[in-house]
Order: structure tokens, then C-alpha cells, then sequence
């Protein structure tokens, strides 16, 4: 994203869900790679069932779910403390409950992500202890956790994870090896941390260079490199095992306007956006991005509705998911921010995400708010049945796609403050400025 950015799940849920991945699991094993232990699970990502196995795994698990349950998976709300089991006074203030875990439980959430002033960040154990608090507290589906460590101007973060070049610094020695090799030290230390999902690469195209919100956070101004850089960092992300988010789309590079507390307008052309936006995200589809997230910003000439992007079905599924193809699950930037909050209220937002194509409702302001909204638009049939299943289908298959439904895929808590910052991370990390 840019800069600044009581319902219960029933056992049978749970029980059903672990049954139809286990019992799949079982059935699918010969002739694959054993799973490895907690302390091999840096070196070697788990082995993930191949494509075909998932979709009757994720149907059953589907079937079985209530709408609530279903709605909750849409979420990725920020939470506040230091630990999923204690009570923090904004939780109580904005949820109605007073831990992490009871949010998730309460809202059945799919996700959440890390966010700096939210007392989520303190030190290496206390955040995978933390992860992990949130991960026990969604036994019935894995628990998707994300963060913005684009590493550069954007590191949420901060001094806990090893230092790395941003991806301008990156950009500027036409090496795609560098972004890979950055991407990969990233998503294994997000992993050693707990966290499965990173928003990250920017895919953007900083051609204007008053840009007051991307700038050095994109790989450059030239659509070819950038594409490379980000097709190199998505590989990365997968090297590590983690999800990479390729952003914004359909792209932020050539705006003057902070989307946080404006809606900025990009008049590219069909044929301007097709040889500058459009490359890196057409390289990180092919590359098998897991997620794409939208940009608060309105194109006229590809969609003339006066919506963003994020709530433009022209976008989102006429441009994004018919025309390029991207199967994968997307995200919105940050509900919370101005550039899409200024013609509708937070109900209505996060229902016309939804109609528009999205399947992550990322940072919703008034989770409450938004959760109701889309439930009751589901109950009048605004929001069928069929595209909410859509959307949860590509998020489960997300989750199932990185693992985080295998135990074992993220190393014990205490392990963590000896898997970060290594000497190894450093001085690859030194080499990063190296030229191709």
C-alpha cells in the first residue's frame, strides 16, 4: 500500500476442514517429497500439492461453511497488541472484544495484517509468538498474516528484519538476480517471523517524477526493467516460500497526487498504459503472483465511471482478471485511505470492492461496519452466493498454495531471533548494489 497507509466458527467447520485436507493429504502423498521438520522449514519450503488436488480439497472445505465464516475470509484487518491472548483497549473500542484472538474468532477473519503503532511490532520473539497466538486462534482455516516490507522508504519492520537496498537502489543496477536474491532474504525472514504474506513488489512505473507517493519505492522508469525486477522478485518471494502482492494496480507510477488524502487522476490512454503500466504486472501474473492489489486512483480512459480502480469492475475483472488473465487473489490498498473513501461511505466501499472484483478487503476503517455491509448485501442478493465463493475460493487457495495449512512450515517462536539478521542475510545483502 502506499506510505501511510458474536458469531462463532462451529467444530464441524474445523473438524471438517482438517479431515478434507488431511484425508486429501493422505491419499496424494506417494511419490512426493516428505514434508520437512521445524528446523529444515527455511532451507526447504514444504512441498505443495500439485493444482489439481486443490479444488475438491477447497470445495468441501467451502460447502461447510456458513456466510459468516465465508465474509470473515475476506478480511485483513489491522489489530492491536503485542500478543493474540491480551486485551487491548482499541480492540475493545473498535471490535467490541478485547484480544487479537477474540477478533478473529468473533469476525471468523481470514487475515490481518502488521502494522507499525498497533503494538504489534516489539522484537523478533515477541512477534512469532505473536503470530503464532494468531494463527492458533483461526483453527479451522489457516490464518493468512501480511505486512509491507518493501524494504527501501517502505519497511514496516524496521531494524528487527536484516537491511536491504529499496528496489529503486535495486533498479539501478539493472540486475534482476539483486531483486531475487532481496526478495528471498525477505520472505525468509518474514517466515522465520510468522508471517506468510508480503505486500510486495511495487509494481509500479515511476515515470512522473513529482510522484509523491511511490518515487524510490519502484524499481525505475523504464516498464521493461521494471518488469524484470518485479518477475525477479516474485521468484524470490516463492524461493522463501512466501506470498508476494504485486502493486497498485493498474498502476500508481504516474501520479502527483497522494492517494492517502486524495483521489489522484492518471489520463493514460489505452495504448499508454498498455507499453508503461501494464509490463510488470503482465510479468508478475506470468511469474504466478499470488496476489495483485489495487490502486486508489481513477484511469477515465480505461474506466469513464468516476470510480477508482479498486471499485471498477472494468478494471478489476473486465481488465485484470478477463484480459490479462490473473487468477490469483486481489487485494485492496488500504480502505482507510482517502482516494477511495471520498465518494462512498465504508459500507458501501466495501460492497463495491467486492462487486468490483476484489477478494481481500485490506484495512477496512470500521471492520464492523464493513462486515454487516457485505453480509447484508449477500442476504438481498446484491452479492450472490456464486462471487462470494469465488473470492473464497482464491483466497483458500492461496493459503493452501504456500502451505500454511502444513504445521511445520513455520519454525517454532524461540527460534526466530537466531534466523533473522543473520551474517549470512548481511552480507548478501552488501552485494546487492552490485551492477549486472
Amino acid at each position: 500500500m502506499p506510505v501511510r497507509a458474536t458469531l462463532r466458527v462451529s467444530a464441524g467447520v474445523c473438524v471438517t476442514f482438517a479431515m478434507v485436507v488431511a484425508c486429501s493429504a493422505a491419499g496424494s502423498s506417494a511419490g512426493r517429497t516428505t514434508r520437512p521438520s521445524p528446523s529444515a522449514a527455511l532451507s526447504s519450503p514444504p512441498i505443495t500439492p500439485t493444482e489439481s488436488e486443490a479444488p475438491s480439497r477447497i470445495s468441501a472445505a467451502i460447502q461447510r461453511m456458513t456466510v459468516e465464516e465465508k465474509v470473515g475470509q475476506l478480511f485483513m484487518p489491522v489489530l492491536y497488541g503485542s500478543r493474540a491472548d491480551a486485551t487491548h483497549q482499541e480492540n475493545q473500542a473498535r471490535f467490541g472484544v478485547g484480544t487479537p484472538a477474540q477478533v478473529i474468532e468473533k469476525y471468523h477473519l481470514g487475515g490481518m495484517i502488521l502494522f507499525p503503532g498497533t503494538g504489534n511490532i516489539v522484537d523478533a520473539r515477541q512477534l512469532a509468538q505473536l503470530t503464532a497466538g494468531l494463527r492458533a486462534a483461526s483453527p479451522d482455516v489457516p490464518f493468512l498474516i501480511g505486512v509491507d516490507q518493501e524494504n527501501g522508504l517502505v519497511s514496516r519492520l524496521g531494524d528487527l528484519v536484516t537491511k536491504l537496498p529499496g528496489a529503486q537502489t535495486l533498479g539501478e543496477t539493472g540486475n534482476p538476480a539483486n531483486a531475487r536474491a532481496a526478495a528471498k532474504i525477505t520472505g525468509t525472514e518474514l517466515r522465520a517471523l510468522g508471517i506468510s504474506m508480503d505486500f510486495a513488489p511495487v509494481a509500479d512505473v515511476n515515470v512522473n517524477p513529482r510522484n509523491p507517493v511511490i518515487g524510490p519505492r519502484a524499481y525505475g522508469s523504464d516498464p521493461d526493467l521494471v518488469a524484470d525486477m518485479v518477475s525477479a522478485a516474485v521468484k524470490g518471494f516463492h524461493d522463501s516460500g512466501i506470498a508476494a502482492t504485486a502493486k497498485h494496480f493498474p498502476g500508481h507510477g504516474d501520479t502527483a497526487t497522494d492517494s492517502h488524502t486524495a483521489l489522484p487522476v492518471i489520463r493514460h490512454t489505452r495504448a499508454e498504459w498498455e507499453r508503461l503500466d501494464a509490463p510488470p504486472f503482465r510479468a508478475a501474473i506470468t511469474s504466478g503472483v499470488d496476489a495483485i492489489m489495487t490502486a486508489h486512483i481513477l484511469m477515465p480512459r480505461l474506466d469513464p465511471s468516476g470510480d477508482p480502480a479498486t471499485l471498477s469492475k472494468k478494471i478489476l475483472t473486465g481488465l485484470l482478471r478477463n484480459e490479462l488473465g490473473f487468477k490469483g487473489v486481489i487485494s485492496t490498498d488500504a480502505l482507510n485511505m482517502e482516494g477511495v473513501r471520498k465518494k462512498y461511505g465504508d459500507s458501501e466501499v466495501a460492497v463495491r470492492a467486492i462487486l468490483a472484483g476484489a477478494d481481500i478487503l485490506l484495512m477496512p476503517p470500521d471492520l464492523p461496519t464493513a462486515y454487516e455491509a457485505i453480509l447484508t448485501a449477500i442476504k438481498s442478493g446484491r452479492i450472490t452466493q456464486t462471487r462470494l465463493n469465488q473470492s473464497v475460493h482464491r483466497i483458500l487457495k492461496l493459503k493452501f498454495t504456500r502451505s500454511l495449512d502444513n504445521k511445520n512450515f513455520f519454525p517454532p517462536p524461540n527460534k526466530a531471533p537466531s534466523l533473522i539478521k543473520t551474517s549470512e542475510h548481511r552480507q548478501k545483502a552488501a552485494r546487492l548494489t552490485a551492477k549486472g
